[in-house]
């Protein structure tokens, strides 16, 4: 009992966190927005904003975790080709992007499309992202270096797409972006 009590108590103190930062974020600017202010303004001390995030970056970057990859590699077909494969994993990742996980991916992504150094971390964040992809394939095919091009092109593929839908903001449709971009991958 204690055990869910505490876990709950984390959850919704590391969302308060992250919804005060995009408030601030919104109102002074990503860069202008120092820890400490930040951890002031959620009622947090600066240790437990460490506690929770380990910085700045990677309150905003929202990469997905080992599990997930697996579980969405998993629920598409293996006998596929690898981009195939990758393609339909981005797509059911898209589709799960719905009602306020889809407005809060939206003002995340803004942010980043606004702040050149985010626009750099996320290119981190996704070469770490293909290598969870990498890491996740069960069929050999990790070790090959044909299947390093494919999947870092689909995750760039996918950055690009964020990254045009949040300059939009929003207006395009972001499944016809994704689209585009992948499209744009199987003309190569």
């Amino acid at each position: 009992m204690a055990q869910d009590h505490r876990a709950r108590q984390y959850a919704s103190t590391h969302q308060r966190i992250y919804d005060t930062a995009m408030e601030l974020f919104r109102q002074s600017g990503y860069e202008d927005v120092p820890i400490s202010r930040l951890a002031g303004a959620a009622g947090v001390s600066v240790q437990t904003f460490y506690a929770h995030y380990p910085s700045k970056d990677d309150l905003i970057m929202a990469p997905p975790d080992r599990a997930e990859v697996t579980a969405l590699l998993a629920s598409v077909p293996p006998d596929l080709p690898l981009g195939e494969r990758v393609r339909g994993v981005l797509r059911q990742f898209l589709q799960g992007l719905q009602g306020e996980r889809r407005s809060g991916a939206l003002a995340r992504w803004q942010l980043i499309a606004a702040t050149p150094r985010l626009r750099y971390r996320a290119a981190e964040y996704e070469r770490a992202t293909a290598q969870m992809f990498l890491d996740a394939l069960c069929d050999g095919e990790q070790g090959h270096p044909a299947s390093t091009v494919v999947v870092t092109a689909h995750l760039s593929a996918y950055t690009q797409a964020l990254l045009r839908w949040a300059e939009s903001g929003g207006e395009l449709s972001l499944e016809d972006v994704m689209e585009e971009a992948l499209s744009a991958l199987r003309e190569l």
